[in-house]
């Protein structure tokens, strides 16, 4: 990294740093699925997995940066998940992370693995036990998981009960992964409890993940948190303690939302991969080898906008803020905050946000065959004509997808 702010690095060194940049896209977000109230239906979304794959390649085409997509089961449940690998590679992208659903039958009314209910607390396992199965299928890497588990009533419920039953579970999975498998653990603060949430916040996933064993890691979703909360220092923590699985991206502008990344705080973006790039530059080499092996998810659900607009932007404000991110001057920063020079180590921060990054992603596009406007590349292009024409609009129902 240079000396001074007005050196920045090597093109080379940008460029490089650009180009392993990997941001998955969800299935989800492509269909007329999400929100908690009203879908409105979008003109060519996608009806099933395949069209979700073939959206997400362009998208990849588009970006350049976006090679894999997640699945979410049972919504993109098919018979042959070697068939649907072999599509995804055809298409030139891969299936990324399996996300279970266990937060969607009447059973799961006062809990999935954490319910009173032995039954369904088995019923919600098994689930999740097939969804490490679809992972050896498909070759993913990462189970992510997701619970809606918790109360709405003081002393509906035991505490202590729920986490053991919580831990149980996750161990009965956790035994299950592939060598090379890793379970992410995402963790709410409430919704859709709200007097109780069993995986409440950073500190009790870290605490199962530590208990767990080395496979298990945590997910930070940047709408999971309340308003003020310093997610950088999250990720910062996160990082020094070798437990920073990945991410799901969004925005949030209350509590959890389905916004674009970047969309409402792009100053936390940038903050976040701040974090990370001076992870991967840590002496530390397993502080350096974690942000290394972070995964990098969209997790957003778009509903007036148009999905696949939505879905480009969001990976391309993720390139912003890494290419941000790329520009500090680290040495610079350091001697500031060893000279206790808050506001000179604030300005030089600042000074890296507040650059104009546009010309050299232009110049990565440029170098890398990707059309200069993504946006305006899939507006005025023939795969969304194409998708409108053949699908139509796709009937729309309120929340999410049924089985």
């Amino acid at each position: 990294m240079p000396s001074s702010p007005e050196s920045p690095p090597e093109e080379d060194q940008i460029f490089d740093a650009l180009a392993s940049q990997a941001i998955e896209t969800p299935s989800w977000g492509y269909g007329n699925s999400g929100t908690r109230f009203k879908t409105f239906a979008a003109p060519g979304a996608a009806r099933t997995i395949w069209e979700k794959i073939d959206d997400a390649a362009e998208v990849h085409r588009l970006t350049g940066i976006a090679p894999s997509i997640a699945l979410h089961i049972p919504w993109d449940k098919v018979s042959d998940y070697s068939e649907l690998a072999q599509y995804a590679q055809d298409k030139g992208i891969e299936l990324g992370a399996i996300n279970p659903n266990v937060f969607q039958k009447d059973e799961y009314r006062l809990g999935s693995i954490a319910s009173p209910d032995p039954n369904v607390r088995a019923q919600a396992t098994d689930h999740l036990l097939e969804c490490v199965e679809i992972m050896k299928a498909t070759g993913s890497r990462d189970l992510s998981l997701w619970f809606a588990d918790g109360t709405n009533y003081a002393g509906q419920d035991s505490f202590r009960r729920r986490k053991r039953a919580v831990r149980e579970a996750l161990q009965t999975v956790y035994n299950s992964l592939p060598s090379d498998g890793r379970m992410l653990l995402e963790y709410k603060f409430f919704e859709p409890a709200f007097y109780y949430t069993d995986l409440f916040d950073w500190g009790i996933a870290l605490n199962h993940c530590q208990a767990l064993g080395p496979q298990a890691e945590v997910l930070v979703d940047l709408g999971h948190h309340a308003q003020s909360t310093n997610i950088e220092a999250i990720v910062a923590m996160l990082l020094d303690e070798g437990k920073l699985g990945g991410f799901h991206f969004n925005a949030r502008r209350y509590a959890d939302d389905d916004l674009i990344v970047g969309s409402t705080n792009p100053y936390e973006l940038f903050c976040i991969y701040t974090e990370l790039v001076s992870a991967e530059l840590d002496a530390d080499a397993a502080v350096a080898a974690t942000a290394d092996n972070v995964a990098y998810m969209i997790d957003q659900s778009h509903n007036i906008e148009p999905k696949l607009e939505a879905m480009v932007q969001s990976v391309l404000n993720c390139q912003t803020a890494l290419a941000k991110a790329l520009l500090v001057d680290r040495d610079a920063l350091k001697s500031a905050q060893e000279d206790g020079d808050v506001l000179l180590a604030h300005r030089i921060l600042n000074r890296a946000f507040e650059a104009d990054v546009e010309p050299i992603i232009a110049q990565f596009r440029s170098k890398f065959d990707l059309p200069s406007d993504p946006i305006s590349e899939l507006r005025n292009g023939q795969y969304l004509k194409d998708v409108i024409a053949e699908r139509g609009t796709a009937e729309a129902g309120g929340g999410y997808p049924t089985d």
